[in-house]
């Protein structure tokens, strides 16, 4: 779950996944989340402080629900979710040890070790690739080949919406030319709805939801893994390579308790939603939370693999993507995909 940011760099590490409940967050209520991030477990125990981007949201429900349950407690933690501030760049703080662990893209961390970053995805939320081609219901536009000639809107040539826009585009044969691609910035629904474009690249956990709040029928093209499977990776938990050395044992507890509270809000939605108000402002309203119950409920299916598990890292999909980000231009150099991730930090089955 991630969401919009307002420069190039922050578009590229949030994503609109919360735009639909940012409107209830004041700028000063983003200026306070950022300046004093709220502590969560024992006071006496091994701190960790995760960057969650800069809006507190739904989509960190998981994190808000572990430390409402007490499971960082149990484990001995005393984790601070920092929501980052609104022109920080995305790795800023993890480079810096500010933070000990981000939640970002497997696809950001990719392009962050590109450029020196040394940020090593631990568990992988998001099982399924959470962005696709939003068109209208009665829509010629069926399958990627389709999208030749069309034209369609993406907030700009960053972040998963233009990754997974690229990704379909190859998925039908096809490239950059072969579309008429807008930047239209994060208007979705203004674009399709005003018929500016034919087709946006969106969250199909958020922004397909908001253009059904809004009376819009829609439906979303996704990628279809087929037999060689998903090119990109979703969102997950990283940390640098020297953190993970030094702290392995903290970090593991952390990656478990965070599961556990993501397993949590999965399948107990409606209260996962009731102890996300304290985190975030606006919340307890009705409107606001029938948004935020028809995100999780989009968004559960996109969390498990297809054996139902939580957290898995797949290695094949960090290789493929590896090579399809490199081959389209999204990586500085080379990135060796073993590098970029370790799965001894998810909890033994």
């Amino acid at each position: 779950m991630r969401f919009v940011q307002t420069t190039r760099r922050r578009a590229r590490g949030h994503r609109a996944l919360g735009a639909a409940l940012a409107s209830v967050v004041a700028l000063a209520t983003l200026t306070s989340c950022a300046e004093e991030p709220g502590a969560a477990g024992g006071k006496d125990g091994a701190s960790i402080t995760v960057g969650l981007t800069y809006t507190p949201n739904i989509q960190f429900s998981p994190f808000y629900v572990a430390a409402e349950k007490g499971y960082y407690k149990d484990a001995g933690l005393k984790v601070t979710l920092r929501h980052h501030g609104a022109a920080e760049d995305l790795f800023g703080a993890l480079s810096s040890g500010k933070e000990d662990v981000i939640y970002a893209g497997g696809d950001e961390m990719l392009q962050a070790r590109a450029q020196n970053v040394p940020v090593v995805d631990i568990a992988t939320f998001y099982q399924k690739y959470p962005v696709g081609l939003i068109v209208p219901e009665d829509s010629e536009i069926r399958k990627p080949a389709d999208l030749k000639g069309r034209k369609i809107g993406t907030p700009g040539p960053f972040g998963e919406t233009y990754f997974g826009l690229l990704a379909l585009l190859k998925e039908g044969g096809l490239s950059t030319k072969d579309a008429r691609i807008q930047n239209i910035g994060f208007t979705q629904q203004a674009a399709l709805t005003g018929n500016k474009v034919e087709g946006v690249m969106g969250y199909v956990n958020n922004d397909a939801v908001s253009f059904e709040e809004a009376g819009k029928e829609v439906r979303s093209m996704t990628l279809d893994p087929g037999r060689a499977g998903d090119p990109l990776v979703g969102v997950g938990l990283g940390a640098k390579k020297k953190t993970l050395d030094k702290r392995g044992a903290d970090i593991r507890k952390f990656v478990d308790a965070s599961l556990r509270g993501l397993r949590y809000a999965i399948d107990h939605q409606g209260e996962a939603i009731k102890l996300s108000e304290k985190y975030v402002p606006g919340l307890r309203g009705e409107k606001q939370r029938k948004n935020a119950r028809a995100v999780l409920r989009a968004s559960a299916p996109l969390m498990r693999n297809d054996q139902g598990e939580l957290g898995t890292i797949d290695p094949q999909t960090w290789t493929r993507m590896a090579d399809f980000m490199y081959e389209q231009g999204l990586l500085e150099k080379t990135v060796t995909p073993e590098d970029a991730y370790d799965t001894s930090y998810l909890p033994k089955s």
